[in-house]
């Protein structure tokens, strides 16, 4: 009796020849183990931290980093300290003033020749004189300059939580990268696995070559959607480093962790509101303005009143002082429609400041309201999907391998299955990063951390 057997199949992609499987090893086996492979492949990753992070491997880091070393930050802490040094000077009395007379310095009546001395000429009186605002104003300068002080360091702290923000979404952004390149790896190996198991199922008569050629297209299309990833991160990490001051090719670890989401829903929109509204520092810096614009509207109504000069003037005749004298000196404020204008002027810069705090204030409760429900249905998402898509996209699995063993399922519905847990493991990290994203502008509206 003439023994046939079954030629040996070169593999497509030029990998070893693949023959008869060996007693044993039978493609059902191979296929339940195959099962647990892709199972494996395809569940929850939780990555391995390093003790020491490098830059990049947390968000922790990188907002120590740009914190530190952010050029825009250090600027506007420098306004911030040039500002808080104006207000002493803004309240201090002004310098007094000193005025020389020479009198007679022909010495007209004396035998003596014109001169310049003071113990040469006829007379030389000097006059010492103080300028002494009234009514209040210097207290008045001073808390102007105190508010612009509060303004420029709410204006430094709403630049840092602005910086922070996008540090964070930027990285959230990173990590969704990263997980994706992870996951197409995975399923690139899983690919590579599957075509060995077609290859062998083809060498047994069990399939057709259509099975393993089709695994070679799907590795393919991940090799490309790879290149897409790698492209998308490079990107990513240049727009993280120029937050972060530094070259844009240098180095960044992958993201290794997000932080964890506080238990925030649509019901704290008004508590949160009302926190805004007392921490964010654009607002506050808003008020801050608002309170110079009411010191500088007094200060020009108490510009209805003059202000005073006293001095003290003492006279010299030869080396000895004669005599002496006093003055009091004050403006006489009569340009009243001039004032009448700039009190108008002052009137309308505080209801220009009370409209913008107000504005700005609503906008940004709006925001919160907006990101909180953005993020609470972010995490509901996130739980569906890991409660009953993917569970249910995992049976579905198992169901078309089992069919797949007994010849009653094509390959492309084993590819489909595979895809189907794909899809839902993108979505979860999907649902993550938004949620993260959402938190980066609660927290920016805040201006803090939850």
């Amino acid at each position: 009796m003439t023994t046939h057997h079954q030629p040996a199949m070169r593999p497509l992609n030029g990998g070893p020849a693949c023959g008869p499987k060996a007693p044993g090893h039978a493609p059902g086996r191979r296929a339940r183990d195959l099962l647990f492979v892709l199972l494996a492949a395809l569940g929850p990753s939780s990555p391995v931290v390093a003790q020491e992070a490098a830059l990049g491997a947390d968000l922790q880091g990188l907002l120590a980093h740009a914190r530190a070393q952010s050029p825009e930050l250090r600027a506007m802490q420098a306004e911030a300290d040039a500002a808080a040094q104006r207000v002493g000077p803004a309240g201090a009395l002004p310098d007094p003033v000193l005025r020389v007379e020479l009198m007679n310095i022909n010495n007209y009546g004396s035998d003596a020749s014109p001169n310049l001395l003071p113990a040469k000429v006829g007379e030389t009186k000097y006059t010492l004189m103080q300028s002494l605002p009234l009514w209040g104003k210097r207290d008045l300068k001073r808390d102007a300059a105190s508010a612009d002080a509060r303004q420029a360091g709410a204006r430094s702290d709403a630049a840092w939580a602005e910086l922070a923000a996008r540090i964070k979404a930027t990285y959230a952004e990173y990590y969704r990268a990263a997980g994706n390149e992870r996951l197409s790896n995975e399923v690139l190996s899983l690919m590579a696995r599957l075509e060995q198991v077609s290859q062998a199922r083809y060498a047994s008569g069990l399939a057709g070559q259509s099975d393993a050629i089709r695994a070679q297209l799907e590795q393919t299309a991940m090799r490309a959607e790879l290149i897409a990833l790698d492209a998308e991160k490079w990107q990513i990490k240049a727009r993280l480093n120029a937050l972060l001051a530094r070259e844009s090719a240098a180095p960044l670890a992958d993201p290794q962790v997000l932080r964890p989401i506080p238990p925030l829903a649509t019901a704290d929109a008004a508590a949160l509101g009302e926190r805004a509204r007392a921490r964010n520092p654009l607002i506050q810096a808003e008020l801050a303005r608002v309170a110079a614009a009411q010191n500088n509207r007094d200060l020009t109504q108490r510009n209805r009143y003059p202000d005073l000069t006293v001095g003290v003037s003492p006279s010299q005749v030869g080396s000895r002082i004669t005599t002496w004298g006093v003055m009091l000196e004050m403006n006489i404020p009569l340009q009243q429609e001039s004032r009448r204008s700039q009190e108008r002027e002052a009137e309308a810069m505080v209801a220009a400041a009370r409209s913008r705090a107000d504005s700005l204030s609503q906008q940004l409760v709006g925001d919160l309201a907006v990101n909180l429900a953005g993020l609470e249905a972010a995490r509901r998402t996130e739980a569906l999907v890991k409660t009953q898509l993917l569970p249910q996209s995992e049976l579905s699995l198992q169901s078309t391998l089992a069919a797949y063993e007994n010849g009653k399922a094509e390959f492309s519905m084993l590819l489909e299955a595979q895809r189907g847990i794909r899809k839902a493991r993108q979505e979860i990290l999907k649902s993550q990063v938004e949620a993260q994203m959402r938190l980066a502008d609660i927290e920016r509206i805040l201006g803090e951390d939850l």
